[in-house]
């Protein structure tokens, strides 16, 4: 298992580096620099602001400097649009917001999802399937920046207490949260059932129901553990792109999180940030594939071999 996880740890890292090597070629061949404004610059105060911030060398120069000030001091860098105000300053503030704010994501996709899935299992091919499995695909034809806003007039104009805006309050988290946990809540819904129909037509479920075995202990006791490996393989994932990824839904209602930062980052070119945003998202989806390898290393013997 320990060679296992060094070998993921290290594919881990070689992904990491090629996603930061791109990123940082990529953002600079953009159109445009992060000191364009309402108003054109003076060619002088344009050459002084890249030598501030060294962005007048030649792009190897300047790759080389960015990973010596990453590996050797743990610095991101400044940003370029807010002036005295460091990426790590940006991405310290901001990521406790798109954390709680992806956690109660997925924690509703998980409690609707799971059952939803495990009812449609049990009730297959009779109402009850065909009920959970049409909410489940509108769910995930329904992309998120249209269900936000539908929250926010539906829910957010008529609720008491419920903000369409704003991060001041414990009551904010609900409306995004909504929209974010509907959609994934539809993806585990389906990954649930397909695992959970299989799961019920093996030799061991039969076995089970011979020896009297009730519903409810074939249910959750017998069938769960071997009929939800879809859905964790998709819960990692998942779960760092939420964290991380939810740029629109941040945007509809502005929520302080990284992917309002990530989408502010891209419109003003702000090289630093951009780059700090995506290494961080990157080591999430990294954490989060080698959390889901051994989790379903634990729950199925027959992938610790």
């Amino acid at each position: 298992m320990m060679k296992f996880l060094a070998k993921r740890v290290m594919q881990g890292v070689v992904v990491l580096f090629v996603l930061e090597t791109v990123t940082f070629f990529l953002v600079r061949i953009l159109p445009g620099n992060p000191f364009m404004g309402d108003r054109k610059l003076p060619d002088e105060v344009l050459a002084q602001l890249n030598s501030l911030y060294g962005l007048d060398a030649s792009s190897l120069v300047q790759y080389a400097r960015y990973w010596k000030a990453l590996l050797l001091e743990g610095d991101f860098g400044p940003s370029l649009v807010r002036e005295g105000v460091q990426v790590s300053e940006i991405i310290g503030s901001a990521f406790p917001v798109s954390l709680a704010l992806g956690s109660a994501a997925m924690l509703l996709a998980v409690v609707l999802g799971i059952p939803a899935g495990m009812l449609a299992a049990h009730y297959r091919n009779r109402w009850p399937d065909t009920l959970f499995m049409l909410l489940a695909v509108a769910g995930i034809c329904i992309p998120s920046f249209v269900i936000a806003p539908v929250l926010g007039i539906t829910l957010g104009a008529h609720v008491p207490g419920l903000s369409v805006a704003g991060w001041d309050n414990p009551l904010c988290i609900v409306l995004p949260a909504l929209a974010l946990g509907a959609v994934n809540a539809a993806y585990v819904a389906r990954l649930t059932r397909g695992g959970m129909v299989e799961s019920l037509s093996s030799d061991f479920i039969r076995t089970a129901r011979a020896k009297g075995a009730g519903t409810g202990r074939i249910l959750w006791l017998h069938a769960l553990r071997s009929g939800l490996l879809p859905a964790v393989s998709y819960l990692g994932p998942a779960f760092a792109a939420l964290i991380t990824g939810s740029f629109v839904v941040e945007t509809c209602f502005q929520v302080p999180g990284m992917g309002l930062h990530f989408v502010n980052a891209t419109t003003d070119r702000d090289y630093f940030l951009i780059q700090g945003l995506v290494l961080c998202y990157g080591v999430l989806i990294v954490a989060a594939n080698l959390i889901v390898d051994v989790v379903l290393a634990w729950m199925n013997p027959r992938l610790r071999a």
